[in-house]
């Protein structure tokens, strides 16, 4: 082992693009203020808002997808992804940064009542409108607040915890009786961020945070439709980091073999997208239910449609015809291009999402969305690239390290 490169050091110019992409960002927002966000015009505030909103749900949700990913594997007893485990450990200490600026935004929506994004904050509108009376039990400021704080905060605790015990990974050797006992500790506290994970991304925070943007319309598959997008942004996030840290000359005990399971990861997820993407859409399109068609009529018929069915050749047909195919999941190139791919078009996704809700009657993608994206991004080189520096990169005494190391497709 001692010819492996155990600590990353960040490189000088990937810091520089880091300040760079961070400073394109706030130049971006403190423009976009002044012009939108003091404007007079309610509905350009609210595009201000919600472009804001979505950038920093999307790199929320992407992030805390990682600790997911940790989590499950490790209830699975997986042990192929211990060679590049600090990876999605780095991209999950994002997940209290991103969450802060996100509970910051949402607090700020709610609590001066912006009705142009969440219309249930109208009281009088509440008052004579029966769906959103019947909604009010759960659709309220209180209620908002509490578990918008619950869920940021138990994700942020509940990820830090599991990232303390990796640490021991690194202390000393161990034998059967503490190796079992890590692995029992291990299984517990993913356990628990799972559950807690389900409670929050796989139901209720999807729907408060932008499903209610439409509180007269509704979708039962609408947080799996999230849980997937969001998912598949974080394996391919993943890949980058992966990708660019075996390039660098780090993660030696890392393979193709690994690259073609993250792959297939990133493949099955977005059919898997794909396929809640086609079920909501057909039984809502197929029933032809008013209060269910209301969301698809801005984005299939509207000024959104472009951005719709260009939504659905990203994130499926690309994925489809590109990493169908095994050597595609071991190429460097198609995986890094692949990657990109995806998240930039689930970052379209979330944009749609939201801003097709907001600003119904027109496309208003360019230069703010861009420049707030440039923000996030550079945040997260700048924090992913400073976690991986602070430990070792390889649990070296992992029980199931061997496994990793072995790994074969």
């Amino acid at each position: 082992m001692s010819s492996i490169k155990e600590q990353f050091v960040v490189p000088q110019k990937l810091k520089t693009w880091s300040y760079v992409l961070i400073a394109i960002g706030l130049v971006a927002f403190f423009t976009g203020l002044f012009l939108k966000g003091f404007s007079k015009n309610e509905e350009e505030q609210a595009v201000f808002i919600a472009t804001i909103m979505y950038n920093t749900i999307f790199w929320t949700l992407v992030c805390n997808a990682s600790m997911f990913f940790i989590c499950v594997t490790t209830l699975a007893m997986g042990g192929w992804q211990q060679s590049f485990r600090r990876i999605p450990e780095a991209i999950s200490t994002l997940v209290p940064v991103f969450g802060t600026i996100t509970l910051s935004v949402l607090l700020f929506v709610v609590l001066t009542h912006k009705h142009a994004i969440y219309h249930w904050l109208d009281d009088e509108a509440v008052l004579h409108d029966t769906i959103l009376k019947g909604k009010s039990g759960f659709l309220n400021v209180k209620f908002f607040v509490i578990w918008t704080t619950l869920a940021i905060g138990l994700w942020s605790f509940l990820g830090y915890r599991m990232r303390q015990l990796s640490n021991e990974a690194n202390l000393a050797v161990m034998d059967s009786i503490s190796g079992s006992r890590f692995i029992f500790q291990n299984t517990v506290r993913a356990s628990m961020f799972l559950a807690w994970f389900g409670l929050t991304v796989g139901s209720t925070i999807p729907w408060l945070w932008m499903m209610s943007i439409d509180p007269h319309w509704y979708s039962t598959m609408y947080s799996w439709y999230t849980f997937a997008s969001s998912f598949v942004s974080g394996i391919s996030l993943i890949a980058l980091w992966l990708i660019y840290l075996k390039n660098k000359g780090y993660l030696e005990l890392t393979s193709q073999e690994h690259l073609h399971d993250i792959g297939k990861f990133m493949f099955a997820f977005s059919i898997f997208w794909t396929y809640l993407w086609f079920s909501q859409y057909m039984l809502i399109w197929y029933a032809n239910i008013p209060e269910e068609t209301v969301y698809f009529k801005t984005r299939v018929q509207g000024a959104f449609k472009g951005i719709f069915f260009f939504n659905l050749i990203v994130n499926f047909l690309c994925p489809l015809l590109i990493l169908m195919k095994r050597a595609a999941k071991r190429n460097y190139t198609i995986v890094t291009f692949m990657a990109v791919l995806i998240i930039f078009g689930h970052w379209i996704d979330f944009y749609q999402m939201v801003i097709g809700s907001v600003s119904r009657n027109a496309v208003t993608l360019g230069w703010l969305d861009f420049g707030i994206l440039s923000f996030f991004v550079g945040v997260m080189i700048f924090g992913v690239s400073n976690a991986l520096s602070k430990k070792s990169l390889i649990p070296l005494y992992h029980p199931f390290l061997k496994e990793s190391i072995i790994h074969h497709t």
